[in-house]
C-alpha cells in the first residue's frame, strides 16, 4: 500500500510531457495547427514489456522519451500538474491522461501523480496502465482516476502473442470483469495494422460495445528502433473501414453477423445500402479520434500535412466526403 502518495513524489523526477500538451500548458513554444485537447503524460522510463511496435519496450533502441511518433520531454512534476489545473480551469484541457509505462516503481508513482493532481484540480484524469488484478483498478478508480484503460492493442490472441509476447487469457479476462464491475470507466486501446484480419478486428469491436468498453483506436505507427520498424502502416481504405465498423457497432447500427468478408477477411459489406451507409457517416464523427471523451490525439498517427488516419477535429465537408469514398470504395453493392 501506498502510505504518502506527496512524500514519495517529492523528490521523484519529471514527468514526460507531449510536445503538443506542453505548448498548450505553456511549458514550451510550439506551433501548432491542431492543439490537443487533453493534456498526455508519460509515467515512468522504459518499460518492463516487449511489445513489438512500442518505443518505450525493452528491447527498443528509439530515441528516449519517445511514444509512437510523439516526442515527450521531462518536465518537473510540480509546475507540470499546477499547469494542467491552470490550463483546465481556462478552458484549454478538457482532461489528463496518464500513460504509465511497466517501470519499476509505476504503480507507486501513478497513485502519487493521481493524489496530487487530485488535491490541485478537478480535472478528469485517465490512466492507460498495465495492471494485473481487479483489485488494482478499484484503487485507482477510488483514488480519484474517472476511466481506466487497459490496453489490448491487439484484436486477437494470434496477434496479441506475436506482438506483446503476453498471456492473453490473463488480460482479456481482467478487461471483461473490469468492464462488469466498473461500468463506464474502463476503455482499452486497439492497434489497426498489427496483422489481425478486418474480420478480427470487427468481431472484437463488436464484443467490446456490447460489454461497454470504450475503444481508443489507433493505426500501426513503425517507429525506428523498435522490432517492427520495418513493418507498414495499414492501407488508409483498410483503416477507414475499421473506423466506420467502430462507429456503426457503438451505435448499434448493425451487428457483424450481418457482414460479408472476402477471402482475404476485408469487410464487403456492412449489410447496409450504400445510401443508408452515407447518412450513418455522413457527420464525419467515424473519422475523428475515438477514445475517452475530449481525446482528440493530433499527429500520433501521422505527421502534419498528411491525410489523418485520425481527425483531431470535426472534419470539413470535403474530408467526410473523402473518408465516406474510402469506405465504399471496395464495397459491394447490397
Amino acid at each position: 500500500m501506498l502510505r504518502d502518495p506527496e512524500a514519495l513524489n517529492a523528490h521523484a523526477p519529471g514527468v514526460g510531457v507531449s510536445a503538443g500538451t506542453a505548448a498548450v500548458l505553456g511549458l514550451r513554444l510550439l506551433r501548432q495547427e491542431d492543439a490537443p485537447t487533453t493534456a498526455y503524460l508519460m509515467v515512468g522510463d522504459r518499460c518492463s514489456q516487449n511489445c513489438a511496435f512500442c518505443a518505450q519496450a525493452r528491447g527498443s533502441s528509439a530515441r528516449p522519451h519517445y511514444l509512437s511518433r510523439v516526442v515527450w520531454p521531462q518536465h518537473p512534476l510540480e509546475q507540470t500538474l499546477e499547469a494542467v489545473n491552470r490550463s483546465f480551469e481556462q478552458g484549454r484541457i478538457v482532461r489528463c491522461c496518464l500513460q504509465v509505462t511497466a517501470s519499476p516503481g509505476y504503480w507507486e508513482r501513478t497513485l502519487g501523480i493521481v493524489h496530487q493532481l487530485r488535491h490541485l484540480s478537478p480535472v478528469p484524469v485517465c490512466t492507460s496502465v498495465v495492471l494485473n488484478d481487479l483489485d488494482s483498478v478499484q484503487q485507482l478508480l477510488q483514488s480519484g482516476v474517472e476511466r481506466v484503460s487497459l490496453a489490448l492493442d491487439a484484436a486477437c490472441e494470434r496477434v496479441f502473442q506475436e506482438a506483446k509476447h503476453d498471456r492473453w487469457e490473463n488480460r482479456i479476462e481482467l478487461l471483461w470483469t473490469a468492464a462488469r464491475r466498473f461500468p463506464g470507466r474502463v476503455g482499452t486501446h486497439l492497434i489497426a495494422g498489427l496483422g489481425e484480419t478486418e474480420r478480427e478486428m470487427s468481431a472484437m469491436l463488436q464484443e467490446l460495445a456490447q460489454r461497454g468498453v470504450t475503444v481508443g483506436l489507433f493505426s500501426f505507427t513503425p517507429v525506428a528502433g523498435t522490432l517492427w520498424a520495418k513493418r507498414a502502416p495499414p492501407l488508409l481504405t483498410s483503416y477507414r473501414r475499421i473506423q466506420a465498423a467502430l462507429h456503426l457497432l457503438s451505435n448499434s447500427a448493425c451487428r457483424v453477423q450481418g457482414w460479408t468478408f472476402s477471402e482475404t477477411e476485408r469487410i464487403v459489406s456492412y449489410g447496409l445500402s450504400r445510401q443508408r451507409l452515407h447518412e450513418l457517416l455522413s457527420d464525419g464523427r467515424a473519422f475523428q479520434t475515438a477514445g475517452c471523451p475530449g481525446c482528440n490525439r493530433p499527429y500520433y498517427n501521422e505527421r502534419p500535412g498528411s491525410v489523418p488516419y485520425n481527425y483531431p477535429r470535426m472534419l470539413q465537408p470535403e474530408e467526410v466526403e473523402a473518408a465516406i469514398s474510402a469506405v465504399l470504395l471496395e464495397l459491394v453493392d447490397e
